[in-house]
């Protein structure tokens, strides 16, 4: 136990209790247990930091997820070599078992016990006003009162101290193990105004294996990064000159073209009719959907003749708004199924930009559906259909998360009452109550149901999201003509199954390590001919097989055949064919499979047709019917 909640509030086990009290222990293997155990290292290395660094001026330390981070002001940024004299430290202190001793202060004497650090000033002058005590900062203070952590030795001695809110652990040696990751710059309270900070980032756990077990993890998750993997297979390139827009390489765009191609397939055969819209649109679309009120800082803005201005679009939204209302409307058109893939941009902080997982330019598999009210579950149950369809077939896992009404919003909260009523019913029937929910996570204009898969690590991701939405219709006015001749506005259900397309590749890169299905693959299948003389024939197998629309590459370079098959190893292609001068011969190939160290023989026309069909039914590597 490393501490307690004393009627449903986290406390230091040293906190005083009334007989009255309803005292729960904290474990140290629980959430609360493990973030206390976190935000106590994070002191622990601060108090190294100024030792080794007696110049360092403390920023904020809070625990985050699987770790801790610690912001300073120090001369010069971090090295390795300092992270490890730093851990030394840390563990030293660990080791002395110094008490974690908590004091309320008054405002002005935690001011003058903290003089030296300009930081922790700025925090205390901002207390109860300017500070959310759910964001980082909140670790330092909030609307209460003012509290002090001092570490004593345990001969008494009061050795650091630090403004803080805890609560903490008993004393050091309740931090079982620990290893500091990393270090990076950072603003100041993450605003780009603010000083440049370094932060040390770390990590702790309730046991030496959990320890153990974590970093093996972050190993695995480093082995399959989707930016390495991009570079290494040659798929995609991020350039300083466009931050967050990647540049397409050609198998990426293969690869890309094949999800594409997946999706329109799909849509098509279940109804869906796909437009495209401009890039760029007046502001006066955007006043009218809500965007310039609700996502203006997210968008680029461009100023034209000095009376009109646009922007670039972060939604497909409003366009799909404006065909609805090309024409008139009657009941009988709905479902109205329209779908588009336009690229977005949204802009980005540049310290959030993270490889394809998050950019400023990207595809949206979007779609708008505009239904009757009593439309709405048959069309989502459709939609489910869809998701299952996509997310089986990629072979990926997912539950639902209903999001409610966000702090802005636009409309009345009665409408958005019953929407967020109408996708929990729809919820209880498809999963019979099991799935979470976001409080204030809808979109500012209608409830929403995301879609949160899981990869092979256990890490889970948000790809789709379906969007119920009263809002935008009657801003654009969209009306159809019911049974009876009056004029009603239609309902619009918002959804994207992959999310974005390099968002969904970045997450099925590293689920896969870049070992790809051969239907999607880039490169479907790569001939080698055992030497030069063989490689006529391996044109001619390669001709063959593109001829039955299979991506085929043939590596005839002047290498041994060893290094040439590493290689494809190497580029995790499906299949691999070695050809000589009896396959030449005997019109036949010798067949590799990925994964495998055996060779089957087959006819080239009867390998073309297997392989061929099963890049049409798209599915996987096939077995071969010799």
């Amino acid at each position: 136990m490393v501490a307690a909640r004393v009627n449903g509030v986290l406390r230091d086990l040293s906190h005083p209790v009334a007989e009255s009290d309803i005292v729960e222990p904290v474990l140290a293997s629980s959430d609360d247990g493990l973030a206390i155990i976190r935000h106590s290292c994070a002191h622990v290395l601060a108090q190294a930091v100024q030792d080794a660094f007696t110049e360092a001026h403390l920023g904020i330390g809070p625990p985050i997820k699987d770790g801790f981070y610690y912001d300073f002001q120090v001369a010069r940024p971090f090295q390795p070599d300092d992270l490890a004299l730093i851990e030394t430290k840390m563990k030293a202190i660990i080791k002395s078992d110094q008490v974690f001793v908590r004091r309320v202060v008054a405002d002005d004497e935690a001011s003058i016990e903290l003089k030296d650090e300009p930081f922790k000033l700025e925090l205390i002058g901002l207390k109860g006003s300017a500070v959310d005590s759910a964001a980082d900062a909140g670790v330092e203070v909030g609307a209460g009162e003012l509290t002090i952590y001092d570490n004593v030795t345990r001969d008494g001695n009061l050795v650091w101290k630090d403004l803080c809110r805890g609560p903490h652990v008993p004393s050091t040696r309740y931090i079982p193990a620990f290893k500091l990751m990393r270090s990076a710059a950072a603003y100041w309270r993450g605003s780009e105004k603010n000083p440049q900070l370094q932060r040390i980032y770390g990590t702790a756990w309730d046991s030496k294996q959990l320890l153990a077990e974590y970093l093996e993890f972050l190993a695995e998750a480093e082995r399959r990064d989707h930016r390495r993997i991009g570079k290494d297979l040659e798929l995609f390139h991020l350039d300083p000159t466009a931050p967050g827009m990647p540049y397409w390489l050609p198998k990426g765009m293969r690869l890309l073209n094949n999800l594409l191609a997946f999706w329109r397939d799909e849509h098509e055969a279940r109804g869906y009719e796909e437009i495209s819209s401009p890039l760029i649109n007046n502001k006066k679309l955007w006043e009218t959907s809500g965007h310039w009120e609700h996502f203006r800082e997210d968008m680029f803005i461009l100023e034209s003749d000095g009376e009109n201005t646009f922007a670039v679009k972060p939604m497909n939204c409003p366009n799909a708004m404006v065909v609805y209302n090309l024409k008139t409307r009657s009941y009988r058109d709905l479902p109205l199924r329209l779908s588009d893939c336009d690229p977005l941009h949204r802009s980005e902080r540049s310290g959030t930009l993270h490889g394809l997982l998050r950019v400023q330019r990207f595809q949206q598999d979007d779609a708008h559906i505009f239904v009757r009210p009593e439309q709405i579950a048959d069309e989502y149950e459709r939609i489910f259909d869809i998701c299952e369809r996509f997310y089986s077939i990629f072979g990926l896992g997912y539950r639902f998360r209903l999001g409610t009404r966000p702090e802005k919003f636009i409309g009345d909260v009665a409408t958005w009452d019953e929407a967020e009523a109408t996708l929990r019913r729809i919820l209880d029937a498809r999963t019979g109550g099991d799935y979470e929910q976001e409080e204030g996570g809808g979109a500012f204009y209608g409830p929403k149901i995301d879609i949160l898969m899981s990869d092979v690590l256990g890490r889970s991701w948000q790809m789709g999201t379906i969007q119920l939405d009263v809002q935008l219709p009657r801003r654009f006015g969209c009306v159809y003509v019911d049974e009876n001749g009056a004029r009603q506005t239609p309902v619009v259900i918002h959804r994207v199954i992959y999310g974005s397309m390099e968002r969904f590749l970045g997450i099925y890169i590293e689920h896969t390590g870049g070992a790809f299905p051969l239907w999607i693959s880039p490169v479907q299948v790569i001939a080698i001919p055992v030497a030069q003389e063989h490689a006529g024939y391996a044109d001619q197998v390669a001709a063959a097989l593109r001829a039955a629309g299979v991506k085929v590459e043939v590596d005839a370079r002047n290498e041994t055949l060893g290094n040439r098959v590493r290689m494809a190893q190497q580029q995790k292609v499906p299949m691999m064919l070695v050809l000589g001068a009896r396959e030449a011969e005997d019109g036949t190939v010798s067949v590799r499979r990925r994964g495998e160290r055996t060779l089957t023989s087959l006819a080239l026309d009867d390998f073309v047709a297997q392989v061929a069909q099963a890049v049409a039914d798209r599915v996987d590597l096939p077995a071969f019917a010799s």
